[in-house]
C-alpha cells in the first residue's frame, strides 16, 4: 500500500454519524461557564443566576435562527431521543380525544419505532410506511393511509445508516393540507444541510448538538407556536422550565456549546459540505474500484458525508477486526456468528437488504476534520484488504477437499 500516513491523525475517525468530535470553538465557548459563569438559570436573585439565563435565551436565539423558527419555539432536551419521545407521547397524549392513527416509516431510529411500540399498547394505532431500496417512502402511499383519525406523522428528515434525505417539504405539504401534525427527527440533518421549518410545513423537529460538533447530552425539540401552536403534554414534571414542557436544571454549559456548534455550521454552511461531499466521492470512487461492492442508499439524495457500502463476499466483521487504525461502523446492527440469528439492521431489511449482503455492509461518516490524506489512506487500506480477503476465499479447500 502507498505510504500516505503523512498528516494523518489515528485512529482515523470515519464514524461521524454515530457522533461527532467537539470543535474546540465549542469548546472554548462552554469553559467559562463550568467554572465563572456556574450560575442556575432558574436562580432570578442575583447575577450568577441572570447571566446565565441571558445566555441560554441567546443561545435559543441562535439555535432557533438557524431553522428558521422563533426563540420560543425551541425547547432543550437531553438528546434527540428524549425529543422524539416528547413529541411523540406529548402529541399523543394532547390529541388522543381527536385520533389514535400515527403513520412513521420503516427506517426510523428506534427512538421513534420504540415509542410507537409503546403507543400502540397504550390503545393507538400505528401504521408503517414501507420504503423502495433507496430509502425513500411513495407520497401516494402516505396520502392514502392517513384517515380521519390521524394525528401525527413522523418522518425522518436524513437516515442515519444510508443518508437517504426524506422530501420534508412534500410531506410537510401534505399534513398541512390534512390537518396533521408533522413531526421530523433531523438529527442527522441538522447542520448538514438547510432547514426552514416555515417552508417545509414542519410542526415539530427533533435536533440534538452531538451530531453537529457539539456536545453529548444536550439535544432540542421545536414546537410550533404559530397558526393554532402545537399542544404536548409534558413527559417529565418538576420545576416547569422549558415552557412547562420539559422540567429540570438547565443545562447552561451545553446550551452554549449546542448554540457555538449551530452558528458555526451556519457559517461554515454549503461551502464545508461541498468539501465533504467531494471527499465521500472520491471514497466512493477508490472503493468500488475493488469492484463487486454497492452503495446503498439514494445517491440522488443523500447526506453530504454518508457514504454505505457493501462489499460483496466480504464479512464486514473480519475487516474491521484487522483495520483497526480506521474507526468506522457496520451497516448493520451487529455481524452475526449465529446463522440463526433473526434480526440484522432494520433500515437495511427495509430497503430489502438481504442478511449476507448487510453482514457486508460498512457504514463510512465523514465530517469536518476528515483530510485528503485519511480518505486516500482509508481507500487505499480497504482495498488491499477486500483484494487479500477475496483471493484467500477463493484458494480456501471445500469441506470435501479437506476430507
Amino acid at each position: 500500500m502507498t505510504n500516505v500516513t503523512n498528516d494523518i491523525r489515528f485512529p482515523i475517525y470515519l464514524d461521524n454519524h454515530s457522533t461527532t468530535r467537539v470543535d474546540p470553538r465549542v469548546v472554548e465557548a462552554m469553559l467559562p461557564y463550568f467554572t465563572d459563569h456556574y450560575g442556575n438559570a432558574s436562580s432570578g436573585e442575583h447575577r450568577l443566576g441572570w447571566h446565565a439565563k441571558e445566555s441560554s435565551e441567546r443561545a435559543r436565539g441562535i439555535i432557533a435562527g438557524s431553522v428558521n423558527a422563533e426563540s420560543k419555539e425551541i425547547v432543550f432536551t437531553a438528546s434527540a431521543t428524549e425529543s422524539n419521545n416528547l413529541a411523540l407521547k406529548g402529541i399523543a397524549e394532547a390529541y388522543k380525544d381527536k385520533g389514535r392513527h400515527i403513520v412513521t416509516c420503516a427506517t426510523e431510529h428506534r427512538s421513534v419505532l420504540d415509542v410507537c411500540s409503546t403507543l400502540e399498547t397504550c390503545g393507538f394505532r400505528v401504521s408503517v410506511l414501507g420504503v423502495d431500496n433507496r430509502g425513500q417512502i411513495d407520497l401516494d402511499e402516505l396520502e392514502r393511509t392517513i384517515t380521519p383519525g390521524t394525528i401525527l406523522v413522523s418522518v425522518m428528515m436524513a437516515n442515519n445508516e444510508i443518508g437517504t434525505i426524506a422530501p420534508i417539504a412534500a410531506i410537510g405539504a401534505i399534513c398541512r393540507e390534512r390537518g396533521i401534525l408533522f413531526h421530523t427527527d433531523a438529527s442527522q440533518a441538522y447542520g448538514k444541510i438547510a432547514i426552514d421549518v416555515q417552508e417545509m410545513n414542519i410542526d415539530v423537529m427533533s435536533i440534538s448538538a452531538h451530531k453537529v460538533y457539539g456536545p453529548k447530552g444536550i439535544g432540542g425539540l421545536f414546537v410550533r407556536r404559530k397558526q393554532n401552536g402545537v399542544r404536548l403534554i409534558t413527559q417529565m414534571d418538576g420545576g416547569g422550565q422549558e415552557f412547562g414542557l420539559r422540567s429540570g436544571t438547565l443545562n447552561v454549559p451545553g446550551i452554549v456549546g449546542f448554540a457555538e456548534a449551530a452558528a458555526l455550521a451556519m457559517r461554515l454552511g454549503e461551502e464545508e459540505q461541498r468539501r465533504i461531499a467531494v471527499l465521500r466521492d472520491r471514497l466512493q470512487m477508490m472503493l468500488s474500484a475493488a469492484g463487486q461492492t454497492s452503495i446503498n442508499g439514494d445517491e440522488s439524495a443523500r447526506l453530504p458525508n454518508n457514504l454505505n457500502v457493501s462489499f460483496h463476499g466480504v464479512v464486514v466483521k473480519d475487516a474491521l477486526a484487522d483495520i483497526r487504525e480506521i474507526a468506522v461502523s457496520a451497516g448493520s446492527a451487529c455481524a452475526f456468528e449465529d446463522a440463526a440469528a433473526e434480526q440484522y439492521s432494520h433500515v437495511l431489511q427495509a430497503i430489502g437488504i438481504g442478511r449476507e449482503q448487510a453482514a457486508s455492509t460498512v457504514r463510512f461518516g465523514l465530517g469536518r476534520f476528515t483530510t485528503e490524506a485519511e480518505i486516500a489512506y482509508t481507500g487505499a487500506r480497504f482495498t488491499e484488504f477486500i483484494h487479500s480477503y477475496r483471493s484467500l476465499s477463493q484458494h480456501q479447500p471445500s469441506a470435501t477437499e479437506v476430507s
